[in-house]
């Protein structure tokens, strides 16, 4: 797979963007999303691509153009392996609401925890505190290339764990009675470990990020803990650099899509007692990739 691989086409040209920097984030001009033909949508989803996160000013999804929207960038899962969906009519929406533990001030890349993690998310403010509650993402691609090169080196042939029970065992055992959603065509009954490259080769572009994250990210494999603790404090600190991060301000009206291979984010929890609602649908993804499992001579960094 070489840079120039794409499975997405290129975009046309019908997009207003405005670039937040030199490859990562754009803001989305003058665009309805609930009303934009299939043209339209398909540069949205080549911006994705190209950006890492798209946001959208002034929109007027509600849960069923959400759902309708998502279905036509890409296959939506449902809302969650482990948390059920708004309600029977919308089981593709995860409602994270800070009246009910819906927060996410930890820097994670959604559901790593999966063989599959998402392909991307599409999120809707629905409710918003009078002030705080920004959100931020990392670009992970730029955190990989602004390694050295040893350390690159080194992150290419390390692999990592990524767990969910941490935060979420306890409600699948608990409120869900060991039943959580359907995922990749089996229920979820219990949440294992799994095992992805440190580093991901971007299956549409062949762009190498470092994929681990402080939410679900939970030991280097092959290595003695205390080695795995300094590296993925390393990582961390690296990744959430200010130089690798954009930040967005939420108003009524916001809509905000980013690629979950390439990105992180964090959402700050600095808004006291007011309640702060968000919707995301989740696209569905494919197994992550590590540079041992391509051809070196072919595959960008």
């Amino acid at each position: 797979m070489s840079s120039a691989t794409l499975t997405t086409p290129p975009p046309t040209g019908s997009l207003d963007l405005e670039p937040l920097g030199p490859g990562f984030g754009a803001l989305v001009h003058g665009l309805d999303l609930a009303t934009a033909d299939d043209a339209v949508v398909a540069d949205v989803r080549a911006a994705l691509t190209a950006h890492k996160v798209l946001f959208f000013a002034r929109q007027t999804l509600d849960p069923d153009a959400q759902v309708r929207l998502g279905n036509r960038l890409g296959e939506l899962t449902a809302s969650h392996p482990v948390v059920p969906g708004l309600d029977d009519a919308h089981t593709e929406i995860y409602a994270l609401d800070s009246a009910d533990d819906g927060f996410s001030d930890v820097w994670h890349t959604d559901v790593t925890f999966m063989k599959r993690p998402p392909l991307g998310s599409i999120l809707r403010a629905v409710t918003l505190p009078p002030s705080g509650g920004d959100t931020n993402w990392a670009d992970l691609e730029l955190a990989y290339a602004s390694l050295s090169p040893a350390v690159a080196r080194l992150a290419d042939e390390l692999s990592a764990e990524h767990d969910g029970f941490r935060d979420f065992g306890e409600r699948l055992l608990q409120r869900q009675q060991g039943r959580g959603s359907e995922w990749e065509g089996e229920t979820v009954t219990t949440l294992e470990p799994v095992v992805h490259p440190v580093v991901r080769v971007h299956p549409e572009t062949g762009r190498r990020s470092l994929f681990v994250n402080p939410g679900f990210t939970t030991r280097i494999v092959g290595v003695s803990e205390a080695e795995s603790r300094h590296l993925l404090d390393l990582f961390y600190a690296h990744l959430t650099k200010p130089e690798h991060i954009v930040r967005h301000r939420w108003a009524a009206g916001d809509v905000a899509m980013w690629d979950n291979r390439s990105t992180a984010h964090y959402a700050n929890r600095d808004y006291g007692g007011a309640r702060r609602v968000m919707h995301r649908v989740t696209l569905r993804g494919d197994g992550p990739l590590g540079v041992e499992m391509l051809d070196n001579s072919t595959v960008a960094r």
